[in-house]
């Protein structure tokens, strides 16, 4: 019955515990087997699992048999009513003295990221749903996310199920947690669930308040079929495959379907469920989560936010098959340029963003040539996590190795006619006698934090330049505090010194807020007398020193010793700023010598020390795709 089918999301800050409550869905559901149940099962990503965060959106359906009544139930509507088998047909009696057989109930549940970096993924699946579970720890209470992703629930009307998780926890703060939840919220405490995802504590009773408050999709099989794509992955045979949420109407495998922002037609190649995995059917209705697999070959033709038709009834009724609501367009705000280490690898990277952009629409891509780094593509990012997990899944699932650039924001430059262009990145910055002014984006940024951390993380929030907008405190002995900062000090390693400092108890998120003026120029680093494009970046002049001088340091750190001294600089409109130098490899090249004249040694060092300054000449260092990653980790 499709008036039993509820979709839901669960939603929280990041390791609230939102893979572990998925688990035990999937257990009392019966949707996995024992034999084949393990921990974080949604996550299947390897990556997923090593950093123990979720990167993509999951969906799953789960049937689930339970004693609750169907609110649309012809029972529960008539709550009294003459017992037909009665020979006096007077006995009266009621939905809640009967014993009911159990109902079979559709569950889709579609998981969700917690980190900042991959809320995209958070929208559009709450797009996808009427309900959302939210998941607070009851260690850690409400934090940055939580609030995020509470006000993206807000925003699509959906029905809000407060969930207080991990109660088994020694440190847990139960009832300091649901307080918090209440009074955002303005609810009642004892109405919020006390849940232990890990031991399973509670968790039937939530899957029954589920179906009890989630409400039934809007059900129409008649209309003309009409489905929405929230995501989408590629199949070497299958083509594309459309992960949808149907609106309106039902489709059979075998028919042809039209994507109507791209204007494409396609043959179904199959149609089915995520039961977790991927399960043929042979039709899908109204109300429904599932997939479709549209044997197309061009992932650009199949994209998130569009809308899916049957050809047939749109070549009958097309004036009254609208296009559904899709997604806002993600705006990145953190470039980075990708350049294959092999140039012959570049048709390989170019397929290979564009498989991966299906997965993750939230990033974009262009090419770009540049005469150090050759032929490659520049690429924009919702933060930083987010480049460093699309380079891992482009070397992991495609085999390519990469040279990144550093990291970098968009910057707006006028010229000395006061006409604006948009830099995405350093190797792209004009020589400053073209340039009149600079600007740079904002953000507002907040942290939730226990207060006695509030004076260290206030000292890290004044060093990336940012301005005190407000503190607000809330609970028990916990603040929000609100800055406005340049989003360059965002990238620049901010959220692991943020957890740094205060031990792991604050979180962060922000938001952008335009651009400002900036006093920027950029600084490029020199390896052995020759630039190196991909470590150029884009700093504030103040802190062009203590930038060159962190990043000289660390190349020297990263790089291997060669055959001759390799001088490291940091240059800022030709005047070297800091440097360093990896002294060379050298070999004992008179070791073999037992005696004689001592000028025989001399005369073999001698000729050492040409050989040395002749590579020095010559020598061209070559930087590993590892020491790229380890610049990139260390510091933006």
């Amino acid at each position: 019955m499709q008036e039993n089918i509820r979709n839901f999301v669960i939603i929280s800050h990041i390791d609230h515990g939102k893979s572990t409550l998925a688990d035990r869905f999937l257990e009392i559901t019966g949707a996995v087997k024992p034999g084949k149940m393990k921990p974080q099962f949604l996550d299947r990503m390897d990556l997923e699992r090593e950093k123990g965060i979720t990167i993509k959106l999951k969906p799953v359906r789960m049937i689930y048999h339970s004693q609750i009544l169907n609110p649309k139930s012809e029972i529960l509507n008539k709550p009294k009513t003459q017992n037909p088998k009665s020979e006096t047909n007077s006995l009266e009696f009621s939905a809640s003295n009967l014993e009911f057989p159990s109902l079979k109930y559709v569950l889709n549940l579609v998981d969700t990221p917690g980190h900042v970096d991959f809320s995209y993924e958070v929208s559009r699946a709450l797009a996808a749903v009427e309900g959302a579970v939210l998941l607070v720890d009851a260690t850690q209470g409400i934090q940055a996310q939580t609030l995020a992703n509470l006000e993206l629930a807000k925003q699509q009307n959906l029905v809000i199920i407060p969930v207080v998780n991990k109660i088994d926890a020694p440190d847990a703060r139960i009832e300091e947690s649901a307080l918090e939840i209440a009074n955002l919220l303005s609810i009642d405490p004892e109405k919020i669930l006390r849940i232990s995802g890990k031991t399973g504590a509670n968790v039937d009773t939530l899957l029954s308040k589920i179906i009890e408050e989630v409400p039934v999709p809007e059900i129409n099989t008649q209309k003309p079929f009409r489905a929405l794509i929230f995501d989408s992955d590629y199949d070497a045979y299958k083509g594309v495959i459309a992960f949808i949420r149907v609106v309106d109407g039902e489709i059979n495998a075998g028919e042809r379907v039209r994507l109507m922002v791209t204007n494409t037609e396609a043959e179904i190649k199959e149609i089915g469920y995520f039961m977790p995995g991927p399960v043929a059917q042979g039709k899908i209705s109204a109300g429904e989560i599932g997939y479709i697999a549209t044997g197309i070959k061009e992932p650009g033709k199949v994209r998130v936010g569009d809308t899916i038709v049957s050809s047939q009834q749109f070549k009958l009724k097309a004036s009254e098959i609208q296009p559904l609501h899709g997604y806002l367009e993600p705006r990145p705000m953190v470039f980075a340029s990708f350049y294959p280490q092999d140039a012959g690898d570049f048709d390989l990277l170019k397929d290979a963003l564009a498989k991966l952009k299906l997965s993750d629409p939230s990033f974009i891509f262009e090419p770009e040539t540049k005469e150090a780094l050759g032929r490659g593509y520049r690429c924009g990012f919702l933060g930083t996590l987010h480049v460093e997990i699309a380079s891992e899944r482009l070397r992991r699932e495609f085999g390519l190795n990469l040279v990144i650039s550093t990291p970098s924001v968009v910057y707006k430059i006028f010229n000395q006619k006061g006409k604006e262009e948009f830099i995405y990145s350093a190797s792209d910055w004009p020589d400053a006698t073209f340039i009149q002014k600079t600007e740079e984006p904002w953000v507002s940024l907040e942290l939730i934090t226990p207060s006695v951390y509030i004076s260290k993380l206030s000292d890290i929030l004044k060093n990336t330049g940012g301005i005190y907008v407000d503190t607000q405190y809330f609970g028990q002995d916990r603040a929000i505090i609100i800055y406005e900062v340049p989003l360059r000090g965002i990238i620049s390693n901010l959220y692991d010194k943020v957890k740094s400092v205060s031990q792991g108890y604050a979180s962060m998120n922000y938001k952008v807020l335009g651009f400002r003026p900036g006093n920027l120029v950029k600084m490029e680093i020199w390896i052995a007398g020759h630039s190196e494009e991909a470590f150029s970046k884009i700093v504030s002049e103040d802190e062009a020193y203590r930038e060159g001088k962190f990043l000289v340091e660390k190349l020297k750190d990263v790089l291997p010793p060669e055959q001759f001294s390799v001088a490291l600089q940091a240059v800022v409109q030709g005047k070297v700023l800091a440097r360093e130098t990896i002294r060379a490899r050298r070999k004992d090249v008179t070791g073999y010598l037992y005696g004689g004249d001592v000028t025989r040694k001399r005369k073999l060092l001698e000729k050492q020390k040409k050989g040395k300054k002749l590579l020095k000449e010559k020598g061209r260092v070559e930087i590993s795709h590892r020491a790229f990653l380890e610049i990139f980790k260390s510091r933006q």
